[in-house]
């Protein structure tokens, strides 16, 4: 029967190297901060009702149900959907030069469906009565229905599954050695042994999970796209492109915060032996493809509104392109087309740089949070059939501050995971030796 000796790795435990940080704790601090100021904007809200957001109702109201927090969710499911679709087709075509941003995508995926189901919480002007209504009175032929099963049961819950396959066998290297995380390393790695039939039922499990994963991405982050697209009465949401658009940006803004947080990890724990340049250039390329058909997209939506669109279509575009959403618009397109030229130059020159895919990558998201809350709030001030005014919506500060919140949350969650656990896996060396029983 064969045994497997411990295994042997050359790196330090995660905790070790980041408590020498002072960077990881004044980040760790600042999110702290952070996090009270949204709990106390949410606090705010639940006690004084939505009147103290910036929402109001559309048409005589003169304003917008959905805002900012919409706009977050959307751009967090999207987030989502590439972290763990990158994780997934990272094992199916054994993409072995992407798998050092294996677990980084992995539990980005994870955080954001975390984010994206807490802004749907605070959305709600009584969080309880619309949870309990949600199963009272779910239609499951309307696209809100999927979006809770498909997105947040559905493939949040396997994106948990799959980080916590891939992570057990750096729980177990790390479970060998005292430390105060002993005890969760090995909860963790629940007895794993790593030996060669343990090793292959692990492997098989993730394969058909990731087999499984992917077009359920795909229906989801296109389910969330028809919550906007199949709205015959809202002009500026109706369009057969509103789904393939989500899944394409989605696919932008994922990729993009991979490549920053693969350059955190690199500086802050001195990786570049495993997050080498190489890694880089295949998600710039990876980015360069996605961002190239989403500009298309939106250059023959913006064509088809302004050539042919409806009396309502055309006072949308109109807002857009100059009237109250101008500034938004433009710079959101500023932030989206820039960094394709920048992307299409490093392709023909073969230079990826790793500083200017990291801007590239902030300036994407910049653009794909623009591009998000201009989805969500023109079609309801501007969008409606009726003979209603104009309307405006302004976020108040009680948004931002949950906001806030939010995003401090999101990096408390990967700031914790990085001291447990190591968001690379850990290179070890095992010796297996073959013993008759």
């Amino acid at each position: 029967m064969a045994t497997t000796q411990p295994i042997h790795h050359r790196e330090l435990a995660p905790q070790e190297m980041l408590g020498r940080s002072r960077i990881w704790t004044l980040v760790m601090g600042l999110a702290v901060i952070g996090l009270v100021l949204g709990i106390v904007s949410y606090a705010r809200e639940l006690t004084g009702g939505m009147v103290v957001t910036g929402m109001r109702d559309v048409g005589i109201g003169g304003g917008a149900t959905w805002g900012l927090y919409v706009a977050f969710l959307i751009y967090m499911m999207g987030v989502s959907f590439a972290g763990i679709t990158i994780a997934a087709m990272i094992r199916l075509l054994k993409l072995e030069q992407l798998r050092p941003v294996g677990r980084i995508a992995e539990i980005l995926s994870v955080v954001a469906v975390v984010l994206g189901g807490l802004a749907i919480i605070v959305d709600l002007g009584q969080p309880l009565r619309g949870l309990v209504n949600l199963f009272r009175y779910a239609r499951p032929q309307s696209p809100f229905f999927g979006t809770f099963t498909l997105v947040l049961a559905g493939y949040g819950f396997a994106s948990l599954v799959y980080l916590y396959l891939g992570s057990r066998r750096d729980a177990a290297v790390l479970a060998e050695r005292p430390g105060r995380l002993q005890w969760l390393h090995r909860f963790v790695a629940s007895g794993y042994s790593d030996t060669p039939e343990e090793r292959e039922r692990h492997d098989r499990a993730s394969f058909w999970l990731a087999v499984g994963i992917v077009p359920l991405l795909v229906v989801a982050s296109s389910t969330l796209g028809f919550v906007f697209g199949l709205q015959i009465g809202r002009p500026g949401w109706f369009s057969a492109l509103q789904a393939p658009a989500f899944v394409t940006l989605a696919g932008v803004s994922g990729v993009g915060l991979v490549i920053v947080l693969a350059a955190l990890v690199r500086h802050a724990e001195h990786r570049s032996d495993v997050l080498t340049p190489a890694v880089f250039a295949w998600l710039g390329k990876l980015m360069l493809g996605l961002l190239s058909v989403y500009v298309y997209f939106m250059a023959v939506e913006l064509v088809t509104a302004t050539y042919a669109g409806s009396e309502a279509d055309a006072d949308i575009t109109a807002a857009l392109l100059t009237g109250t959403y101008a500034p938004i618009f433009w710079t959101s397109v500023a932030f989206l087309v820039v960094p394709l030229g920048l992307l299409v130059y490093a392709a023909l020159a073969k230079r990826w740089s790793i500083g200017m895919l990291t801007a590239v990558s902030v300036l994407v998201n910049l653009g794909a949070l623009g591009k998000r809350y201009l989805i969500v709030v023109p079609s309801q001030t501007h969008g409606t059939l009726l003979p209603y005014g104009e309307g405006s919506y302004t976020p108040a500060l009680v948004e931002y501050g949950v906001v806030l919140g939010l995003v401090a949350l999101g990096v408390l969650m990967i700031g914790a995971f990085m001291k447990a656990l190591p968001l690379i896996e850990l290179q070890r060396e095992e010796e297996e030796v073959g013993q008759d029983a």
